[in-house]
């Protein structure tokens, strides 16, 4: 049997394990992958909301990215909540010199409303972290924040879309869950430099079992490029992948539980 490909998360802590570091971890190894993690901040968080924050020191951030990196031969990474502008130096600055793709999904706030970085942190991210990106996911809120503008049609979508790509990703996906549905389907836009926008539609899944769809999706793709597959088709072997999650998602907690992150494996 040939070793999983190695992919590695940056990001926060969920203690109600539907987010973050354990949504990450889970889908990694749906997707048959070896995941390793670098925790950039602790919540105390349950599936209705977060309680609280508690985040290491950079320095310390910064320890646990070196030290998996000299050992660990990474595919792929992503880098999800990013609480401080030190933190986001200090994952730019350990991640310049890598040879593996990185997708960054710019965690900014919960399902829930609780904002999850400071204010210093957003400028850090568009100045430090965007031009090292393969791939940034947006949704439609981190998206208008990032490039400063509202998002009400296409035509706005589409400026904002190269407005990201002029911080320096190399490829942008613009989620659809904050979009209005049209005909029983939500839109995912992928940009890339020179290129027309692609549309990338899927079926809506009506249910509750929403908490850490970012996460998941972002994760996914992290997982299909450590695998070798090429980005778009990582993308839609991404978005398959939560379709399926989405559709058999089950209650966990008293609020917006996960997706199944082990949909179409043990029987489920």
């Amino acid at each position: 049997m040939s070793a999983p490909a190695c992919v590695l998360t940056i990001a926060g802590s969920d203690s109600g394990g539907g987010a973050g570091i354990q949504a990450d971890l889970k889908t990694f190894m749906a997707h048959g992958c070896y995941g390793a993690s670098v925790i950039t901040a602790l919540t105390a968080q349950n599936t209705q909301g977060v309680t609280g924050i508690h985040a290491p020191d950079a320095d310390f951030v910064a320890l646990e990215l070196r030290t998996v990196l000299e050992d660990i031969p990474f595919r792929a990474a992503k880098t999800g909540m990013l609480f401080s502008a030190e933190i986001a130096r200090a994952v730019a600055e350990g991640l310049e010199d890598r040879d593996f793709p990185l997708v960054v999904d710019p965690v900014c706030v919960s399902q829930s409303g609780h904002r999850l970085l400071r204010e210093d942190a957003v400028e850090a991210i568009v100045r430090h972290i965007l031009p090292q990106a393969d791939l940034l996911t947006p949704n439609r809120p981190e998206a208008e924040l990032l490039a400063g503008m509202p998002i009400e049609d296409e035509q706005t979508l589409f400026a904002a879309m190269a407005k990201l790509l002029s911080m320096g990703p190399k490829a942008v996906l613009i989620k659809g869950g904050h979009m209005e549905q049209s005909g029983g389907q939500l839109t995912d836009w992928l940009g890339l430099p020179g290129r027309e926008p692609l549309a990338l539609p899927v079926p809506h899944v009506d249910t509750p079992h929403t908490h850490g769809t970012g996460c998941t999706l972002s994760a996914a793709i992290t997982a299909g490029l450590g695998k070798g597959l090429p980005l778009e088709e990582a993308v839609r072997a991404a978005q398959r992948y939560l379709n399926r999650a989405l559709a058999s998602g089950f209650p966990v907690g008293k609020g917006a539980s996960p997706p199944n992150h082990m949909a179409g494996l043990f029987g489920g």
